[in-house]
């Protein structure tokens, strides 16, 4: 007789996905939702060239036929050069011809890079459009709080980094949602032109721990991956034969001017040990059996942990909908 322990329960196996009933569970699913419950003809798609808006355009596809998918490529000038290349690769391969529409000239007359670069000069009063920018987090899985650094690079090379003050990061970041505003802001122009649903492209790391903007890259009329870890959608990718550089990529923001993966950015882990993190906690699994799965130590596991919690409460306001004073109970939402 086998014993099953957390331990041998806890390994990468458990986010093993049978793709093709899962692609197929998903496009039904997404018929329904934009055909019967939204009453849409088809469904607009925002393609960055990430493996997660890729699966989304490929899911599409499969679930409505090329002719109802209507994919937007949207860079700016701080994009990385790698994104409309790709996204133009993944569009082909579903028979989609793409929108493109630089967004530059919309986030230069809103003000995004003014203001950003406004308040990174608070840190480094040297900084001007020239320079290159990221944020990276900091502190809360070494026990404190979590914070975020300010790193900067200047035209020769030189990269410089300071603990961010509340004040401009506020701003920084606040610039920066411009980005996933305004690109959400075409989504629905799209939508609304066409009689289309906007699919959303968060998978389930990013939906549970809050990695989105309000009203930017978080609005959506459905998320298809939403349920699925990273991990599993990386198995779609491969599975509906995405390109190879999409299905072996790290994931990355492509909002900052210098290159940021997600894990520093904002999570405690890469997305492998993330997703076995956020599986085990889900699971009501011990932080040693954690530890001993992902290598790290019982007490590190404990304040990964800890950092999914904190995320959870800080980012509960991205979830909701508009809050009313009083109820309105003849207007019942989807």
């Amino acid at each position: 007789m086998t014993t099953t322990t957390p331990d041998s329960v806890l390994n990468p196996s458990v986010l093993d996905l049978d793709c093709a009933k899962e692609v197929e569970t998903i496009g039904a699913r997404m018929r329904e939702i934009v055909g019967r419950d939204l009453k849409r003809r088809g469904v607009v798609v925002a393609l960055s060239g990430g493996v997660d808006s890729s699966v989304c355009v490929g899911l599409a596809a499969k679930a409505f036929g090329p002719e109802k998918v209507f994919v937007l490529l949207l860079p700016e000038r701080e994009s990385s050069s790698a994104s409309q290349r790709l996204g133009r690769e993944v569009a082909a391969r579903f028979g989609i011809e793409p929108r493109l529409q630089e967004l530059s000239p919309t986030l230069e007359a809103l003000g995004c890079y003014r203001e950003r670069d406004q308040a990174i000069r608070e840190v480094f009063p040297a900084y001007s459009s020239e320079w290159k920018s990221k944020l990276v987090i900091a502190g809360g899985v070494e026990g404190g709080l979590n914070f975020f650094k300010l790193v900067v690079q200047s035209p020769d090379g030189k990269m410089q980094e300071a603990r961010l003050p509340s004040k401009p990061y506020l701003q920084i970041v606040a610039a920066q949602n411009y980005k996933q505003r305004v690109r959400k802001t075409i989504e629905y122009f799209h939508a609304d032109r066409l009689n289309y649903s906007v699919v959303g492209t968060p998978n389930r790391l990013e939906y549970d721990q809050g990695f989105f903007v309000k009203n930017g890259d978080g609005a959506a009329d459905l998320k298809p991956i939403a349920h699925l870890y990273k991990s599993q959608v990386f198995a779609l990718a491969r599975h509906l034969d995405l390109p190879k550089e999409i299905c072996e990529g790290r994931p990355t923001t492509d909002t900052y001017s210098l290159p940021q993966g997600q894990d520093e950015f904002y999570f405690a882990l890469p997305y492998e040990q993330m997703d076995l993190a956020l599986w085990a906690m889900n699971h009501d699994l011990p932080a040693e059996v954690l530890g001993r799965a992902i290598g790290v130590t019982p007490e590190r596991a404990a304040l990964v942990y800890r950092d999914i919690q904190a995320k959870r409460a800080t980012t509960r306001a991205l979830h909701s909908r508009p809050l009313l004073i009083q109820a309105v109970p003849e207007v019942k939402p989807l």
